[in-house]
């Protein structure tokens, strides 16, 4: 029996969109758990956060990270989280788990990050490659949790979904109300009317996920 908490995740909020609207309205409701206790309010973004599209809580880690190399500098009274030599951005990034992935992207960085080579960093120019590499890391981890998914749903095969992975799936899910039919449509949705017999692949399933909010 499949019951990994992701596939059901998945399952649930992607394809179980389609469930819902082939269902009858007229079942009756689901019983609720107790209301959620009330979040913490989060810390605003600043307008430095807001250019780099990253949290005040990513912001926060990169911040620490510069400080731990930080100094305040005579050439740089304006800078008052100080500046970081440009020789400590590597030490920096990887203090964040943010390492350059070779020596010519190193260089890409400090051409960046210090482009008229004073041997000097400021913390604006950290957070912008900082807010870069975190984007990055965020896709391929993106690219990653996709294909693992899917291949839940194929059981690790390349694909595609098949009627008979969503079958099974939706037995040991015990989605008991999912018929034969209703799972044929789902595919023929997913893959845009290309047949039963196409399955869903994985650029498909991409789609899907993303349409669902899931991804």
């Amino acid at each position: 029996m499949v019951s990994s908490p992701h596939l059901s995740r998945t399952f649930s909020l992607s394809i179980h969109i389609t469930i819902t609207n082939h269902l009858s309205t007229d079942q009756p409701p689901k019983r609720r758990g107790p209301p959620a206790a009330p979040k913490e309010k989060k810390a605003r973004q600043s307008k430095l956060a807001k250019e780099n599209n990253i949290t005040a809580e990513e912001e926060n880690e990169i911040k620490e990270a510069f400080g731990l190399f930080a100094d305040k500098n005579e050439e740089f009274k304006d800078e008052k989280e100080g500046v970081m030599r440009t020789r400590d951005v590597r030490r920096a990034l990887v203090a964040l788990g943010l390492p350059p992935d070779s020596a010519s992207e190193l260089s890409s960085i400090v051409a960046a990050v210090d482009p008229t080579s004073t041997g000097f960093v400021t913390y604006d120019a950290f957070v912008s490659v900082a807010a870069a590499k975190l984007h990055m890391r965020g896709d391929d981890a993106l690219d990653a949790e996709v294909d693992a998914a899917y291949r839940l749903f194929t059981q690790g095969s390349d694909g595609p979904i098949t009627f008979h992975h969503l079958r099974r799936i939706a037995r040991d899910l015990k989605e008991d109300n999912v018929g034969d039919d209703l799972l044929k449509d789902m595919i023929r949705e997913a893959n845009g009317g290309d047949g039963l017999q196409k399955g869903v692949t994985l650029e498909q399933f991409r789609d899907v996920m993303a349409r669902a909010g899931v991804f």
